[in-house]
């Protein structure tokens, strides 16, 4: 008899939003489907956007102690005020602290820090680039109400993808740039420097 063929799964390349430069050394960390609230995940990555690796990595195991809070800029309807938001500058100090969102990311960080480390980057120089979360989709439950009626109970999971890149300072402008910069003068001004230059004046 013929031997059965079945289809082997092919594996496709996963595709981040934010695509870094060819020539820019990078390590990534995503998470699909993760059972965890987006709107908690949106705040977190928000937040450690832009951070040092290190610093990140403290802010979100701060934020497991309770000893730093996380800002909600977004989804801010019925969320408490509290003092250690000013530390972030935070408009209207609203946060939380998100457990099981700090964790998952927290993670997500590491494995991107162990990427870079396999890749043979320097850990101490990396910079969290980028951070982003998306709805995933729904997943659906159901609960029971009174008089036999049935209301959805959904969960809204999340997906999560990290970049870290190296840290870049910029180049510095040269002397010589500096010295052709012209200020830029009002009309008020000019007339009073055409004056000093004329012999005008009080004396």
């Amino acid at each position: 008899p013929p031997v059965p063929v079945f289809a082997t799964p092919t594996s496709t390349m996963v595709k981040y939003s934010y695509d870094p430069d060819a020539s820019v050394e990078c390590s990534k960390a995503r998470g699909s489907h993760l059972r965890v609230h987006f709107k908690a995940c949106r705040e977190v990555t928000n937040t450690i956007k832009g951070m040092k690796l290190a610093k990140a990595k403290d802010f979100l195991e701060k934020v497991l102690n309770f000893e730093a809070a996380v800002p909600f800029t977004m989804f801010t309807g019925g969320i408490g005020r509290h003092a250690q938001l000013k530390q972030l500058k935070t408009p209207g100090s609203k946060g939380r602290w998100p457990q099981k969102a700090s964790k998952i990311i927290l993670d997500l960080l590491k494995n991107a820090e162990a990427n870079a480390e396999m890749r043979g980057l320097d850990v101490d120089e990396l910079v969290v680039k980028h951070s982003m979360c998306n709805r995933a989709q729904l997943q659906r439950r159901r609960t029971y109400r009174a008089h036999g009626r049935i209301n959805p109970y959904m969960s809204h999971p999340a997906h999560i993808e990290i970049i870290l890149e190296k840290y870049d300072e910029g180049v510095k402008k040269g002397e010589e740039e500096e010295e052709k910069k012209v200020m830029k003068l009002t009309r008020k001004q000019q007339a009073r420097q055409l004056k000093i230059k004329s012999g005008g004046g009080d004396e």
